[in-house]
C-alpha cells in the first residue's frame, strides 16, 4: 500500500489547518503577547509595494510556529478566506517523502485554486530543493505571500543567498529579550520612553538616570530565574525549572546536534559534533584558540572543528565575535570569541545546579546574556559586533564594540559585588585616547551601581547594573522596531 497519496496528503493539510473548517484559529495555537520578530515579520509580509517571502530562522522552541500563527490569525481577523490561508509542517516524517509542490498541487486542486493565496511553511529547510520552488512561487505567482520557518538556518542562509536575493529575506529570532520575557510574565515596570537609543543615556541628567533606575528597580528580582530558564517562551512559562533544563538539552540541543545538522550536512559521527559544542559551553564568553582546541580533543583536525563551529553558528546554538581595532593597528590573526545563544543552553548542557551561588558562572552567564541582546539590537540595522583585544605586554580586552556609522560603542561586563575599575582597563584607557569611540558602557550587578564614572574621557563612560541594560535596550528595541 503507497504511503504518500493524495488523500493521505489531504487528511494531513486538513489537521494542520483547523480554520478550512470553522473560519477560526485554536486559541492555544497563539499567545497575547507578540514578539518584535512579529512584527517585522507582518510588516515585510503585508508590504504593498515591496513585496518579499519571509523566512523566520531561530533556535528550537524561540516561538517561529507561535509567530506563524499570529499572522494567520491576523488575517482571519480581516476578513482573508480561510481557505486561502495553508499552514504546513515539514517536520511531519509522511511529508518527506514528497516535493514542495506536490504538495501545493494538492492543495490547489482540492482546496483553493485562488490566484491569491498566504502560504505558512513550518521548518522548510526539510523540504527538498525548497529555495528553488520559492523562486518559482515568487515569480510565477504575484498575488501569493510566504512565511517560512527553519531552526537550522545554514541552508536558509545559503538558499536566500543564491535563489532568494530580491525574493525572500531571512529575519533572525533569538530567544527572549528580558524585556521579553517580563511582558510574557506581565511584570511591568513604570519606565516610560524617554529616549530614542541606548547612547542617549549617556546624555541624560543625573535627576533623569535616577528616575529610570528607581522605575526599573523591581525588574531586579527576575532576572535570575531569567538567566537560569532563557529566553524560550514555553520554559519561560513553566514553572518547573529543573524540566525545562531537561527540555532544552533534549529538544533544543540533542535535535540540533544529533538530527539536525547531521542531516544538512551529511555529518556520520555527530558525536564529534557534541563534544565540539560541550567544550564551546566549557569555554563560552573566551577567545577560541583553534590549534589548542583540536588538541584538546583528540587531535580532531582543525579544518573540522571550524566547519563545525560555523555549522554550530548556523544551527543558531551558538555567536561568533571577531576582533575590531579600536587603536589603528591592524588585526592578523581573526581569533573568535565563542558566546552560547543562551545562557540557559549552557547551563543545562553543563548541568549546573548552583550557578546562582558560584559568581565566575554568573559572569559568564551575563556575558553572554549582553552579548545575545547587542546582537539582536544592533543586527536590526545591520551593525558589526566584535571584541577588541590589545596586543603586546599586557593583554587587555573590552568585552565587545558594536560599529556604528558614527563610531564604536564600546560594552564590559563587571558583573560582581564590588567591581573594581581602574584607569588603566582597556575600556578606560579606550575612551580615552581612541578617536572612533561614541561611548562607554560597564554593565555592573547591584541596583544601585549606576551613574557616569568621574573620568577625564573623551566620551562618558556609564555604569548601569545588567538587568536595567538589558530591561531598557529590550524595551528600546520594541519601541524601534515593533511600533514603527
Amino acid at each position: 500500500m503507497a504511503i504518500v497519496t493524495p488523500d493521505n496528503i489531504l487528511k494531513l493539510l486538513y489537521s494542520y489547518n483547523p480554520w478550512w473548517r470553522n473560519g477560526k484559529i485554536p486559541g492555544d495555537f497563539v499567545k497575547p503577547v507578540k514578539r518584535i520578530a512579529y512584527y517585522e515579520a507582518m510588516k515585510m509580509f503585508v508590504h504593498p509595494e515591496l513585496r518579499r517571502f519571509v523566512i523566520l530562522s531561530g533556535a528550537r522552541r524561540v516561538g517561529k510556529t507561535t509567530i506563524l500563527y499570529q499572522i494567520i490569525e491576523t488575517l482571519l481577523k480581516k476578513g482573508i478566506e480561510p481557505r486561502k490561508i495553508i499552514y504546513i509542517s515539514f517536520d511531519h516524517p509522511l511529508l518527506k517523502f514528497c516535493s514542495l509542490d506536490d504538495i501545493i498541487e494538492i492543495y490547489e486542486t482540492n482546496i483553493s485554486s485562488s490566484e491569491d493565496a498566504y502560504l505558512f511553511f513550518d521548518e522548510i529547510q526539510y523540504a527538498p530543493d525548497w529555495g528553488n520552488w520559492l523562486k518559482v512561487y515568487y515569480d510565477t505567482k504575484p498575488n501569493w505571500r510566504v512565511v517560512a520557518t527553519g531552526s537550522a538556518s545554514p541552508v536558509l542562509v545559503q538558499g536566500a543567498s543564491e535563489s532568494g536575493v530580491g525574493r525572500w529575506t531571512v529575519l533572525h529570532v533569538p530567544t527572549l529579550s528580558f524585556y521579553e520575557y517580563c511582558e510574557l510574565l506581565n511584570i511591568e515596570s513604570k519606565l516610560t520612553e524617554i529616549v530614542n537609543d541606548i547612547l542617549e543615556l549617556n546624555r541624560l541628567s543625573k535627576y533623569e538616570i535616577n528616575n529610570i533606575m528607581n522605575a526599573v528597580s523591581p525588574l531586579q528580582r527576575y532576572f535570575n530565574r531569567y538567566l537560569i530558564v532563557g529566553g524560550f517562551p514555553e520554559l519561560a512559562l513553566s514553572k518547573d525549572d529543573f524540566f525545562a533544563q531537561r527540555i532544552l538539552r533534549e529538544d533544543v540541543v540533542d535535535k540540533v546536534l544529533k538530527r539536525d545538522i547531521p542531516s544538512l550536512f551529511n555529518i556520520r559521527n555527530a558525536s564529534v559534533l557534541e563534544k565540539v559544542f560541550l567544550y564551546l559551553c566549557f569555554n563560552s564568553s573566551n577567545i577560541i584558540n583553534i590549534s589548542t582546541m583540536s588538541k584538546e580533543l583528540d587531535n580532531i583536525p582543525s579544518a573540522t572543528l571550524s566547519n563545525y563551529i560555523e555549522y554550530l553558528e548556523r544551527a543558531n546554538l551558538i555567536y561568533i565575535s571577531y576582533p575590531v581595532s579600536l587603536d589603528g593597528k591592524q588585526i592578523l590573526k581573526a581569533k573568535p570569541k565563542i558566546y552560547i545563544a543562551d545562557a540557559a543552553i549552557r547551563s543545562a548542557v553543563l548541568m549546573l545546579d548552583n550557578v546562582l551561588f558560584e559568581p565566575e558562572e554568573m559572569g559568564i552567564m551575563v556575558e553572554t546574556t549582553v552579548y545575545k541582546h547587542l546582537v539582536s539590537y544592533y543586527n536590526r540595522v545591520r551593525a558589526k559586533i566584535g571584541y577588541y583585544r590589545k596586543t603586546g605586554g599586557t593583554q587587555k580586552e573590552v568585552d565587545a564594540v558594536v560599529e556604528l556609522p558614527q563610531g564604536k560603542v564600546l560594552f564590559e561586563v563587571k558583573y560582581r559585588e564590588n567591581p573594581v575599575i581602574k584607569e588603566s582597563d582597556a575600556i578606560i584607557e579606550m575612551s580615552k585616547n581612541s578617536s572612533e569611540a561614541v561611548g562607554s558602557f560597564i554593565i555592573t550587578k547591584k541596583a544601585e551601581d549606576y551613574g557616569k564614572l568621574p573620568v577625564d574621557a573623551k566620551v562618558p563612560v556609564m555604569r548601569i547594573p545588567a538587568f536595567a541594560f538589558l530591561y531598557i535596550l529590550g524595551y528600546l528595541e520594541k519601541i524601534k522596531f515593533a511600533c514603527n
